[in-house]
């Protein structure tokens, strides 16, 4: 890895000088534009209105213009603001962790001590972890001013960048505005849901399904051209069903209960809809039922 930033975590007067790198890295396929007629490359340049000339990206600034008046602004006006030229992330709270919404985290930054001695980072990432908080801290990066969330993962202090207030939607459904009535009965059989679904979450399991098919597809292609066959590379596909409000709530979570127990059990999971045990049973049991009524 690659450092982005160098500086220093400063609470009190302790400093603990720090190196920043990214911590996550996209493994999307890479794709570019073509023309569908030819496959011809389509590329985007950066032409001057004026001259109509394309301009090498160093010889581009940035420009405000409140539809009166432009006012252009070099890499030296940036380099100016006192913000830019501070390296300091400085703590300005410690916070509960569960107070911080999750909804507002934004990208995510490992911190490596730069010094001789990592004493002091040892010791914060320690106080860190006894006192069931995160450290909230301001600090500039490319030109912002940044908010984050300084926080424990193993042995390492994470920097996990925050969105501002204001840029978090509030949430207004009028669905929701109206009263909805949960039975008991319907919240014991969703808590048995849950219960079936519950396990150690182990990020490892899961991969990109997307990814994966269109390296699949690619694959295919380069070497059957554009004749390939996707239903025999993929196999046929059934259409996804459209979402719908679900009729019956209780005898959908029955059913679902039972699908997670079976799969549990080691039971075929795909063999479970075939039967569609949720709508057969009780059209099995109904008719007993009147014959041992009418036997009576």
């Amino acid at each position: 890895m690659r450092a982005i930033w160098k500086g220093a975590l400063t609470f009190g007067l302790v400093n603990v000088p720090v190196k920043v790198y990214s911590a996550t890295e996209d493994h999307d396929v890479s794709l570019h534009q073509v023309h569908n007629k030819d496959g011809g490359r389509i590329r985007y340049q950066r032409i001057c209105e004026i001259d109509g000339e394309v301009v090498p990206f160093p010889d581009i600034d940035k420009a405000f213009d409140d539809g009166e008046q432009t006012v252009v602004l070099t890499k030296a006006d940036f380099d100016s603001l006192p913000s830019e030229k501070s390296r300091e992330i400085d703590v300005v709270e410690f916070v509960p962790t569960e107070q911080v919404d999750p909804l507002t985290f934004d990208r995510a930054y490992y911190l490596e001590p730069d010094s001789t001695s990592p004493k002091a980072y040892v010791l914060l990432r320690k106080t860190l972890e006894q006192s069931d908080r995160i450290a909230i801290v301001r600090f500039s990066l490319r030109q912002k001013t940044r908010l984050a969330a300084l926080r424990v993962r193993g042995e390492v202090l994470v920097l996990q960048t925050l969105l501002w207030a204001d840029e978090v939607r509030e949430a207004a459904f009028p669905a929701l505005d109206e009263s909805v009535r949960i039975s008991a009965k319907e919240l014991e059989m969703s808590a048995s849901l849950v219960e079936s679904f519950s396990k150690d979450f182990d990020p490892e399991e899961f991969t990109d399904d997307y990814q994966a098919e269109l390296r699949t597809l690619i694959e295919a292609k380069l070497e059957q051209g554009d004749a390939v066959d996707t239903s025999a590379t993929f196999g046929e596909q059934e259409e996804a069903a459209e979402g719908g409000e679900v009729i019956d709530l209780m005898e959908a979570l029955r059913a679902s209960v039972e699908r997670s127990r079976a799969a549990r059990e080691g039971t075929d999971a795909e063999a479970e809809p075939a039967k569609e045990p949720a709508e057969k049973k009780p059209a099995t049991k109904k008719p007993a039922a009147k014959k041992t009524a009418k036997a009576s």
